[in-house]
């Protein structure tokens, strides 16, 4: 079975920086690998089978955001370069020129990252290859350091209170500016471009900047993992049933029914980085899955919540492989028992 072959007429999504960064959320999922390496796009699917999601920023944070990155970027970038302390350098906005195609702009960017000169270079275009499909890429910014390393800068506009961030919004940024790192890499060479990320932010509650510097070593390292296991993802789709697709044309039965074919995955933090997540909540109800991983592995591998609940109050006996498991949920029966008037 061919990835064209799963889409039928449905047009490939293509994927971008922020889908990219997702696919590090949960890399056991062969559900979600199929259907990215498939490029089926998911926000349409998951609505179209009953089970649409919320995901994207909101039109304020998205103001806010432009707003924040206009600021830096007026007069040539001039208070980003005070905030990047990369003194007197060059000023290069590829994005300038509407009418330029995307061909166009990758080459100028080709031709400005070949060069040696100290630069900020605004709006490049990168590529990188994921699942076959080519894609390109845009990093707020690249910066040219004086020792010929090229550093990723990345604008934020979640802002950064006495020194710290709210974490998730911090490793969502570092993910996806390892995904630019990586394709500059595959352009470049590692040894022209750093580990090491700018992430610029406001600081407590203005609007005044503040930088701080970000090592994506391990992101990287779980992105390249997670594109080599896409590359891979043949031999997976090659074993299923013949009448698995996912053609926006068939009925939301089939489309469930092709879905139901592929194992699944699903955790809590799926909500967060899945546009498949709410239909997969609903298809793991009842299940420990859906309580979280850690619960899943205290419980040692007992897959049912009603087979928890029966351990619990004592009604079947355990397996010998859920006898620890039984005894820790006999405890917390009677505890909470004790508790209760």
């Amino acid at each position: 079975m061919s990835l064209d072959r799963l889409r039928g007429t449905t047009p490939a999504k293509r994927h971008n920086a922020r889908t990219i960064a997702a696919l590090t959320g949960n890399p056991g999922c062969s559900r979600r690998a199929v259907l990215d390496a498939a490029g089926i796009d998911k926000v349409k699917l998951a609505t179209r089978i009953g089970f649409p999601g919320s995901f994207g920023q909101s039109r304020f944070a998205l103001a806010r955001g432009n707003a924040f990155e206009a600021m830096l970027k007026a007069d040539d970038c001039a208070l980003l370069r005070s905030v990047l302390d990369v003194g007197v350098v060059d000023y290069h906005d590829l994005g300038a020129d509407s009418d330029d195609t995307l061909g166009a702009r990758h080459g100028r960017t080709l031709s400005l990252l070949g060069s040696a000169r100290p630069a900020l270079v605004d709006h490049p275009l990168l590529t990188l290859e994921v699942a076959g499909q080519t894609v390109f890429l845009e990093p707020d910014l690249i910066a040219f350091q004086s020792e010929g390393r090229l550093r990723v800068v990345e604008i934020k506009s979640f802002a950064i209170v006495d020194g710290q961030a709210d974490s998730a919004a911090v490793s969502g940024a570092a993910v996806q500016a390892a995904v630019y790192v990586l394709a500059l890499r595959a352009l470049l060479g590692d040894d022209r471009v750093s580990h090491e990320v700018v992430l610029v932010c406001p600081s407590n509650f203005s609007l005044q900047p503040v930088a701080v510097v970000l090592d994506v070593r391990k992101q990287l390292s779980t992105l390249r993992r997670q594109l080599s296991r896409l590359s891979s993802v043949s031999s997976l789709i090659a074993g299923l049933p013949s009448f698995v697709s996912f053609d926006l044309s068939l009925s939301p039965s089939d489309l469930i029914s092709s879905l139901t074919a592929i194992e699944a995955r699903y955790v809590p933090e799926c909500l967060s980085s899945c546009e498949m997540s709410v239909y997969c909540r609903s298809e793991a109800a009842g299940s420990t899955a859906a309580l979280g991983r850690s619960v899943r592995e205290s419980l040692g591998g007992i897959e049912e919540v009603s087979t928890v609940l029966d351990l619990a109050r004592g009604a079947v006996a355990p397996d010998p492989g859920q006898a620890e498991a039984a005894a820790l949920l006999r405890q917390a029966a009677r505890l909470r028992d004790e508790a209760l008037p």
